[in-house]
């Protein structure tokens, strides 16, 4: 049992948990830590992001439960009919985007530019939401923008899932921060369940999970998992009583941050 190995695993896993969610992109955290932890192959990418998603899903079990329990309630069945128009606006797009090969490649100074101009996006939606009366109202117009967020992020590395699409829906009429955070984190559940096992389908396909070391993927992912929940808590909490502007100041911070990491030659 290689020690190093399974300590670097933990770690990324534990770096997926927290980014995942927080609008602060996963993407260009984990390609810092690679820079000295070691590339890793698809099949550790898509398990840690798994843990991730299984995090959220128990933290949204109940509300995941109701729509099965309340579905012939009017306001819950209209609910649960926008995330479903959300979450095709997102497999339908996302998967002609996909074929047509529209993705930036996941190297340092996109996913620089993606974190600062997404910190500069997240100060204006907040100021925007917060001259407009609160609602907790998502409209199909939402739905929809929200649907499309997701593809947005999918083609630009850095931009984060979660951010994209929690200030799409507070720029456009859900100004309360816990309703757009909560319409965003269920329409992610599926989509990134949809989007995890289309990429382990093809992995297996390819034989990528030819060599790999099972105990490390284990250890990521109940990392991954535990601190998802965490952050995820932990971020409903900060919500209600806070802006995301700190979330803003840290991913312009980091995007700057990247590009002397560059200019250093100490990632590429």
């Amino acid at each position: 049992m290689d020690v190093i190995v399974l300590f670097k695993a933990l770690l990324l896993g534990i770096i997926e948990g927290i980014t995942e969610f927080l609008p602060i992109s996963s993407t260009g955290h984990l390609i810092i830590a690679e820079e000295w932890l070691g590339h890793r192959s698809d099949m550790f990418n898509i398990v840690i992001q798994a843990g991730a998603i299984l995090a959220v899903t128990v933290i949204y079990w109940p509300r995941l439960m109701s729509f099965l329990t309340g579905w012939r309630d009017r306001e819950t069945r209209d609910y649960l009919l926008k995330l479903i128009a959300a979450f095709l606006v997102t497999a339908v797009l996302g998967l002609i985007a996909k074929k047509l090969g529209f993705k930036l490649p996941e190297s340092v100074t996109p996913i620089a530019w993606a974190l600062i101009i997404g910190g500069v996006w997240m100060f204006v939606a907040e100021e925007v939401a917060a001259r407009r009366p609160e609602s907790t109202r998502v409209s199909w117009l939402v739905a929809i923008v929200v649907g499309l967020a997701q593809v947005i992020a999918g083609i630009f590395p850095g931009t984060s899932r979660s951010s994209s699409t929690i200030f799409a829906a507070m720029l456009l009429g859900t100004g309360n921060r816990a309703a757009a955070t909560e319409f965003a984190f269920l329409v992610g559940i599926p989509t990134m369940y949809a989007a995890s096992a289309f990429e382990l389908l093809g992995t297996l396909k390819d034989g990528g999970a030819a060599g790999e070391d099972w105990l490390a993927l284990i250890v990521a992912f109940i990392a991954s998992a535990v601190t998802a929940f965490v952050a995820v808590k932990w971020l409903l909490g900060f919500i209600q009583g806070h802006r995301f502007t700190s979330f803003a100041f840290y991913r312009i911070g980091l995007g700057f941050l990247l590009f002397a990491l560059v200019e250093l030659g100490l990632v590429t």
